[in-house]
């Protein structure tokens, strides 16, 4: 898998050459860590920062998957994304990538020029999302979850946790090289956070090398997240080093791209790293 390319947009994905960042952009009013946005302007100039800092895609969602929470539907969530995809679209350069498991809210933000569908469900929450991505022809970002955001943290286990995600994992790859969607465009992300205790992060950040063997590019979002605050014992906003931490380490054990808040800093901690893992 590693050297080939991913084109999107105007840009190639070199997988292999460095590191990618993908900012994220909450267009909701209750995300964990207190950066959603709820106006279109504001959201469209936090995009533009954040591609101005180095970010490589903006993903863009409207609802939360934080633990516990509720969903929003199909409606809710068109309405908050599809303005701020419209605008971005146009004025920014890179991919949007659009953050939801709805096959209805996905295919409405690739009709306004989404670049990129990153499903949470690994394509498992939405029979037709597989359809709808092979149908545009773009790249897809499978992720694992144990569970729903609203129930995924009560008490997740696993008989064996690495090998049953990349058999979870490999399960949504063939539900997206079934669909026609061209293996080429699969991105595989092993989901931090999502259905795992703060011991399972660790361990999948640990051994992220082993996701190497389904092949695909590897996407890891550790941006902030519950378990670097229980290792530190930090609140939501005081948790940038910790991410710092966890990016890096990402890179060495093998991401290919970092999900993150921080842009600008998190540029710098993937330049270090990447300048010492992939001489």
């Amino acid at each position: 898998m590693h050297h080939t390319e991913l084109r999107c947009k105007n840009t190639t994905f070199k997988w292999g050459s460095r590191t990618y960042i993908m900012g994220i952009l909450n267009v909701t009013p209750d995300s964990f860590s207190g950066d959603g946005i709820t106006s279109i302007d504001s959201a469209v100039e936090l995009a533009k920062k954040m591609v101005g800092d180095g970010a490589d895609i903006i993903d863009v969602g409207g609802e939360s998957s934080r633990p516990g929470a509720e969903p929003v539907t199909i409606e809710e969530e068109k309405e908050r994304i599809l303005p701020v995809i419209e605008r971005l679209v146009k004025e920014v350069a890179v991919p949007i990538s659009v953050d939801t498991y709805k096959s209805e809210v996905a295919k409405e933000a690739l009709r306004v020029g989404a670049n990129i569908v990153n499903d949470i469900t690994g394509l498992k929450g939405d029979k037709n999302m597989a359809k709808i991505a092979a149908k545009h022809g773009v790249p897809v970002i499978i992720m694992h979850m144990k569970g729903t955001p609203k129930t995924m943290q009560q008490n997740p286990t696993y008989t064996s946790l690495i090998p049953d995600i990349i058999e979870e994992l490999k399960k949504s790859t063939e539900i997206a090289k079934n669909a026609g969607i061209d293996t080429n465009k699969i991105i595989i992300d092993p989901g931090v956070g999502f259905g795992k205790t703060t011991e399972h992060c660790l361990q999948i950040i640990g051994n992220l090398r082993e996701f190497r063997k389904l092949g695909f590019p590897i996407l890891v979002g550790t941006s902030r997240k519950s378990f670097i605050g229980n290792v530190l014992n930090l609140p939501v906003e005081e948790r940038l080093e910790g991410t710092a931490a966890t990016v890096a380490i990402s890179i060495a054990n093998g991401a290919d791209i970092v999900r993150v808040r921080d842009v600008k800093e998190m540029v710098r901690v993937v330049r270090i790293a990447d300048a010492i893992t992939r001489r």
